[in-house]
């Protein structure tokens, strides 16, 4: 790889920009965390002291001016994404967007457009297909230890039956452009099914709210199947109300064998109780979260457990970003790709309003 450094801008510093981009930015010795878009700084909350010798800005205007920043990280809520994008590509900037990457299509199609009028990189952080249960999934489809797939189903399910408090400030259960949790958790759901099969040709919709106090209209729970030539079927969706031990994650049945898996990714736990990408662990499941591959052998099913693979972690997206910027690989997800997640938001939103499937 190259040895030119990027210096990096982030745009925001809450809890995305604290632990999913920083601790990976600095995972990559070709990245360089050079500055940090902070309105308020606090006394106990101040990027400038918890990473001293950055450059701290308190707008993303005054950012992007500074010639010295080679690729901006937008951290910030979705209803800003479309103008805080849009933004780092006039002044000249590579970018990287958190997902969902905008409300709309029609806002992907104009950002994806202006990257390449001005020549610049445009990612998106789809950073679960570095999910290790996924790289497990992902390794089974393509070794053809399944055979055709025609079943993938794909779950995001927690039980959080009460309505959040309203002091609650999160994007995440407001009602907001790009908010819901189709737009949050589908956005990664349906992101992994279409890098694993590609687009579908129908979606049909189901999204709502499962929590029997609703005051604020928050979309909370949503079901997306996503249809596929030759009968095979992704069941993508998450929900609220669902009292579970073990949650189920992935359940993918194909002609030669079938594969489930319980558990979430172990990687945001460990982030958020405060590990780091290099520590010792990091990523790395315990037997007792493995998976099952269930094939047929002498016309009777076998059941064995399946070792989750040895995780390239998240850092993975930021070493081939790294990559991308220095011309040699492609980009750990583009807007492109991105954008295509959002018109499939859309379809099924859509779809749920309308009562029917939609074609894609």
């Amino acid at each position: 790889m190259t040895s030119k450094t990027f210096n990096v801008g982030v745009v925001g510093y809450g809890f995305s920009a604290k632990i999913f981009h920083i601790p990976f930015i600095q995972e990559v010795p070709q990245l360089k965390l050079y500055a940090v878009v902070q309105r308020t700084p606090k006394p106990d909350d101040d990027a400038e002291k918890d990473h001293p010798g950055i450059k701290s800005y308190r707008s993303a205007q005054d950012m992007v001016k500074d010639e010295a920043v080679d690729v901006v990280v937008v951290t910030t809520a979705p209803d800003s994404h479309h103008e805080l994008v849009k933004l780092a590509l006039e002044n000249g900037k590579n970018v990287v967007c958190e997902k969902p990457f905008t409300p709309t299509t029609k806002e992907a199609d104009e950002l994806v457009a202006l990257a390449k009028k001005q020549n610049k990189q445009l990612a998106v952080f789809q950073n679960r297909r570095w999910d290790a249960d996924f790289q497990t999934l992902h390794k089974l489809v393509k070794n053809g230890s399944l055979g055709r797939v025609v079943e993938y189903e794909s779950h995001f399910d927690r039980h959080r039956p009460e309505e959040p408090a309203p002091t609650v400030s999160k994007w995440k259960n407001k009602v907001i452009p790009g908010g819901s949790a189709i737009y949050d958790l589908g956005a990664h759901l349906l992101d992994q099914a279409v890098y694993l099969l590609g687009l579908p040709q129908r979606v049909t919709g189901f999204v709502g709210s499962q929590r029997e106090v609703n005051t604020s209209g928050f979309e909370d729970s949503f079901t997306v199947l996503l249809h596929y030539p030759k009968g095979a079927m992704v069941t993508a969706k998450a929900g609220v109300i669902s009292p579970e031990e073990e949650q189920l994650r992935f359940w993918v049945r194909g002609e030669k064998g079938s594969f489930k898996k319980y558990h979430l990714d172990i990687q945001e736990d460990q982030l958020k109780g405060g590990m780091k990408p290099g520590d010792s662990g990091y990523g790395r499941e315990p037997s007792d979260r493995y998976g099952t591959l269930t094939t047929i052998q002498d016309g009777k099913p076998v059941k064995e457990v399946v070792p989750t693979v040895e995780p390239p972690t998240y850092t993975e997206y930021y070493r081939k970003l790294a990559r991308a910027l220095a011309g040699e690989g492609d980009l750990p997800a583009s807007g492109a790709e991105a954008r295509e997640v959002i018109r499939l938001i859309e379809l099924a939103k859509e779809s749920s309003r309308l009562g029917k499937t939609m074609d894609v």
